[in-house]
């Protein structure tokens, strides 16, 4: 053969080659099509191959947001019945949808504590967290304190701090919109010192008139003042996402807790005989509680029962049935289809906010109206878990409690054996457990962290396996979110 030809041969024979792969290839993406369950599962490939982390390394990770604060005896300033409290936050998403917040209302004393667990974005969540406990101080007020308030700022005059945060350094502070928020929350205590409403109003009352009154004013926000584009925290922004929350007032014995979505409430309870036990203060607002779909579907035409919840989701779409902001479930589709005209660019790679959404006829779908629970505190009462849905999604309630107790008395590595029967390889097992106890309440100083330990890292019989907690915090960002949600525990600590 010529040199011509063996050079075109050799070229058809690498395009017949090639030919051959992309046919192949394309077989092969028609099996993973058709047949997914074939295919290994890609977790399990990175976690057989992820390097284990060092001690040090996860500790780094786990306390990298941890806060305590003990109150006994600290100038006399916080609330009796509050020990003190530990909170924790392990993103999962990126940027962090979770928030939390902790305050002393410095009129009464009484204190607030908050979970913020957010949707669509992390926008709504952060306003939530910063503004709600002012409107709550503000709906507590007596009028005459509201109106020596009104009196100062009309004068230009220092007005006394109301709230005293407890913040980790790490927690984020948004300033962009401080001037419409602080002009939003005067209108609203003007609105209370002109209607004159009652001194007495009970917690209740004030709680459920703060959450509604933020939502309503996050609303009006969204309306008349749309930002600068492309900003993060414009008011249209914070109103198309949203956020749920689990809040806590507590004065002297009185804990009442509101609250709004799926985060919830635990009370943890030490009977006479030393034995923990889980009392729920709150109720999950989605479509595993039966009063509340029956809530939801009562609410609409009856022409609507088989779409207002479908596959357990508001509209297809949302998990919780209450919530901040998500105006895209409140507004009226012509007032929505206004804004997306005058704001194309909210549109932008957001999945969320395209188009009104399916079968949307008769809103408002979603309230942010909270159910509140007042329980009177008892000696047997030790501690008050608030935490978001990524927590209860890898623990049980009972198990979160039974844990932390036994972290807080130390009962079951310091409880003796003699009297009782053991095989030479049952006290083995027994000394290493009791080992990886001691360890572990060594470890956690903060009960918050410890919940967070033990949800990830539980070896299903009470005890931390380093190997999965290692697993579980080095998965990267973009598999993280498979296995767990963004995790927030804040752990109140009674005196009894």
């Amino acid at each position: 053969m010529s040199p011509t030809s063996v050079h075109h041969f050799r070229h058809q024979c690498l395009l017949q080659r090639w030919v051959t792969a992309v046919q192949g290839y394309l077989t092969l993406q028609s099996t993973i099509c058709t047949n997914p369950p074939m295919i290994q599962n890609p977790r399990r490939k990175y976690h057989a191959k992820a390097k284990e982390m060092s001690l040090t390394q996860i500790n780094h990770v786990l306390k990298a947001n941890e806060y305590s604060l003990k109150s006994n005896g600290y100038d006399g300033r916080y609330n009796g019945s509050v020990k003190g409290f530990d909170s924790n936050i392990l993103p999962s998403n990126s940027p962090c949808e979770d928030r939390r917040s902790a305050a002393t209302c410095l009129q009464s004393r009484s204190m607030l504590f908050g979970v913020f667990d957010g949707h669509a974005g992390s926008a709504c969540v952060q306003a939530v967290s910063e503004r709600l406990f002012y409107y709550i101080a503000m709906s507590l007020f007596p009028l005459k304190t509201l109106t020596e308030i009104e009196e100062a700022v009309e004068s230009e005059r220092p007005v006394l701090p109301v709230l005293q945060w407890h913040k980790h350094p790490n927690d984020y502070v948004s300033t962009d919109a401080g001037k419409l928020y602080f002009n939003s929350l005067r209108a609203y205590w003007q609105e209370m010192i002109e209607l004159h409403e009652d001194d007495d109003s009970d917690v209740q009352t004030a709680l459920r008139n703060a959450f509604k009154r933020l939502d309503n004013d996050i609303s009006l926000e969204a309306q008349v003042d749309f930002g600068v584009p492309f900003a993060h925290f414009t008011p249209l922004r914070v109103a198309l996402s949203g956020c749920t929350a689990c809040v806590a007032h507590v004065d002297r014995e009185d804990l009442h807790v509101a609250n709004l979505g799926d985060s919830r409430a635990v009370l943890g309870v030490q009977g006479d005989d030393g034995r923990w036990s889980a009392v729920t203060v709150t109720n999950d607002h989605n479509a595993h509680n039966q009063d509340e779909m029956q809530r939801v579907l009562s609410e609409h035409s009856s022409s609507e029962r088989k779409t207002v919840v479908r596959h357990g989701r508001l509209l297809v779409l949302l998990i919780p049935f209450r919530a901040f902001g998500d105006i895209k479930f409140k507004w009226s589709g012509e007032l929505l289809n206004r804004i997306y005209e005058a704001r194309p660019e909210l549109l932008i790679g957001n999945e969320n906010a395209k188009m009104l959404l399916p079968n949307y006829h008769t809103p408002p779908y979603l309230i942010a109206d909270p159910e509140i629970t007042y329980h009177k505190l008892r000696p047997q009462d030790k501690f008050l878990i608030l935490a978001t849905d990524g927590l209860w999604e890898l623990m049980h309630r009972q198990t979160v409690v039974q844990v932390l107790g036994e972290h807080l008395s130390d009962m079951q590595w310091k409880k003796p054996v003699s009297g009782l029967c053991f095989t030479v390889g049952q006290i083995h097992r027994l000394l290493q457990e009791r080992k990886s106890r001691a360890f572990s309440a060594l470890e956690d100083e903060n009960s918050a962290t410890h919940l967070i330990r033990h949800a990830l890292g539980s070896d299903g019989s009470g005890s931390v396996e380093p190997k999965r907690l290692s697993k579980m915090l080095s998965l990267p960002q973009d598999l993280a979110r498979m296995y767990r949600d963004d995790i927030t525990i804040i752990v109140i600590h009674f005196n009894s």
